[in-house]
């Protein structure tokens, strides 16, 4: 008979798995693909990670959202502190991360990432300066080294990868990214994303970021060979979806104003059936 201690972090797990796949179908089912022991750890994970994306996305808070993280940050340290937590999304990533040895003190940079969200409004004027960001949203890869069984030395490959996706996001997003006082990609100019204009010049700035990220993606190819097999078709599934959404960006001559820089359902179906594919 399972205990009140047990039974919150067990519905804390079930509910950043329905959160993740409502979310983000496209890391939910990449986790699916990895051994069945591991995937409540990134489910809770995410569920953390969303939280604070969520708080930082909260434009309602005005200047409260900083403070909000704070709370956020504290509530997963006390519960690491104590060894338990009643939260109903951390008492997950409380319970997981210790069981896995995942460094969660590395969430630290995510959060600093996140309070940079929260300025009001957000301008990445250097390449320096979105690189920093980014970052710090790239600890999620080593995050997960643990429960990727990756070896020694490989943390620099996953934070790698990590950048990688964490800049098709912003690719993808600059016309949302736009909407909430956000521009991540330096160089562009907010005459052209205020008329939602695909200058010439804001698809050259684009244009450079994508070959950018497809950099990134070829530095981290290595995780291939040196992951468990098991481990593998996960992660070639997330990179594989994310290097459509840059095809997709290609084909439509960098702009991201206009025209659509999300997959469709069907479009991320076939990607991931080709990733899988023997």
């Amino acid at each position: 008979m399972e205990t009140a201690a047990e039974e919150t972090v067990g519905e804390a797990y079930k509910a950043c798995a329905r959160m993740q796949r409502r979310r983000d179908p496209t890391y939910y089912w990449a986790v699916r693909c990895l051994p069945a022991e591991r995937r409540p750890a990134f489910h809770a994970l995410y569920g953390f990670v969303r939280g604070a994306d969520d708080i930082a996305d909260d434009t309602t808070r005005n200047g409260e959202r900083r403070a909000a993280l704070d709370r956020w940050q504290a509530e997963l340290d006390a519960g690491l502190a104590a060894g338990y937590s009643n939260h109903p999304v951390i008492a997950a990533l409380v319970d997981a991360g210790p069981r896995h040895g995942m460094p969660l003190h590395l969430l630290g940079a995510y959060m600093d990432s996140m309070r940079a969200d929260c300025d009001d409004p957000v301008r990445m004027r250097t390449q320096e300066q979105l690189d920093r960001y980014m970052d710090g949203t790239a600890t999620v890869g080593p995050l997960v080294a643990p429960l990727l069984d990756a070896p020694e030395g490989s943390a620099s490959l996953l934070a790698r990868l990590g950048v990688a996706f964490q800049l098709t996001n912003l690719i993808r997003d600059v016309r949302e990214d736009w909407s909430m006082g956000r521009v991540y990609l330096p160089g562009l100019h907010e005459d052209d994303l205020a008329r939602r204009a695909a200058t010439h010049r804001l698809r050259e700035h684009v244009a450079v970021q994508v070959g950018r990220a497809r950099e990134l993606f070829r530095d981290s190819d290595a995780l291939a060979q040196i992951l468990p097999g098991r481990m593998r078709p996960g992660v070639r599934v997330a990179a594989t979806v994310y290097t459509r959404v840059l095809d997709r960006v290609e084909r439509q001559g960098y702009d991201v104003l206009t025209r659509q820089a999300g997959l469709r359902p069907w479009e991320t179906a076939r990607a991931v059936v080709t990733a899988l594919a023997p």
